[in-house]
């Protein structure tokens, strides 16, 4: 679906509540650095026709994907200005800032994508929403792409095989402190660069989900897929706090339900995305080794020590995830973040 632009006529904004402003500055957009087939593109497709059809037609929202618009710390910052209305964006720019971002990037703290939904819901959760007015933000909802799991160009039967190889990242602090304390050399790395990069040997092996690994074809050139589930990737969907200030009441509630809505059913959705995606790759040949905790350690337990000691939201995170049960995701997680924790089953 393509997005088309928009403008709300005065006289309907103020017949609806929907705006503070004049006509003019009634273009809202939404950024995004993944391209239109991923998953977080495509909510951000459904939210657009959502809000469509909930305002009757008058507020139309216009879906930039693929970094159309910069890098996410470029777009962080046209949403601090009020240039840019919304964001769907990796928790880079803000675990880099503010160390309890990071709690989410935890190693093993969900279990599978149910366990993760339901943190993504909880209390930690909502008390780091509302810390993102720090930000010049509004925080929507927090979602994520699939569960992490690790492509690499040669098999790699134990966790010291990765010692000194090159394995793509995104620049989060969590996620360079895992792999540094793996011993691999963590390489960050833009996203349109890796088919390249991993074809031609510039990187050994890269940590993503099963659907960016089919859907961009790094399968092509996998030896092995190591499927850990070893991390979540989460995603926070933000308004800019100057421009949520310039909509009425109606529009703001409409707008929150809807962001909130649509991305807890993209969250909810991904065990089966994981899965199909995972039955593509293994039906196109590639060798899958699972592997949990045990798998990484000394590595985990040593992470845990030190982003323990970065933010105490951490271990309040830990004992929410200790209470996830099957009341919860349907399934009796058995979630334990402590060191000894054993391998996924």
């Amino acid at each position: 679906m393509t997005a088309l632009p928009f403008r709300l006529t005065l006289s309907t904004t103020l017949a609806l509540g929907l705006l503070a402003l004049p006509a003019a500055a009634a273009e809202l957009r939404v950024g995004l650095i993944t391209p239109p087939s991923h998953q977080w593109t495509q909510t951000a497709q459904d939210i657009a026709a959502d809000l469509a059809e909930r305002s009757a037609g008058e507020i139309t929202l216009v879906v930039l994907p693929s970094g159309q618009l910069g890098s996410e710390a470029q777009m962080l910052q046209q949403l601090q200005s009020g240039s840019l209305d919304f964001g769907m964006f990796t928790l880079g720019e803000f675990a880099n800032r503010n160390a309890d971002y990071g709690v989410f990037l935890a190693p093993f703290i969900a279990t599978d994508t149910a366990a993760a939904r339901a943190l993504l819901r909880g209390d930690v959760a909502q008390e780091l929403l509302g810390g993102f007015r720090q930000f010049g933000l509004h925080g929507l909802a927090f979602g994520m792409a699939g569960l992490r799991e690790i492509v690499t160009a040669t098999p790699t039967e134990t966790a010291a095989d990765l010692k000194g190889q090159k394995i793509r990242t995104v620049p989060l602090a969590p996620e360079l402190d895992f792999w540094t304390l793996l011993g691999a050399t963590p390489t960050p790395m833009p996203l349109p660069e890796l088919y390249n990069a991993f074809a031609n040997g510039q990187v050994d092996g890269m940590q993503i989900d099963y659907e960016g690994t089919w859907n961009a074809g790094y399968w092509e050139h996998a030896g092995e897929v190591i499927a850990s589930d070893h991390m979540m990737f989460p995603m926070a969907a933000v308004a800019s706090a100057r421009g949520w200030a310039q909509l009425g009441p109606e529009a703001q509630a409409l707008v929150a339900e809807v962001f909130a809505t649509r991305i807890d059913a993209m969250v909810e959705g991904y065990g089966e995305i994981d899965s199909r995606y995972r039955a593509e790759i293994e039906a196109a040949g590639v060798p899958v080794r699972e592997v949990g905790r045990d798998w990484f350690e000394p590595a985990v337990s040593a992470w845990y020590d030190t982003w323990r000691a970065k933010t105490p939201l951490l271990a309040r995170l830990e004992a929410e995830a200790a209470t996830i049960d099957d009341t919860d995701t349907g399934t009796d997680t058995g979630t334990d973040t402590g060191a000894d924790t054993g391998a996924k089953q």
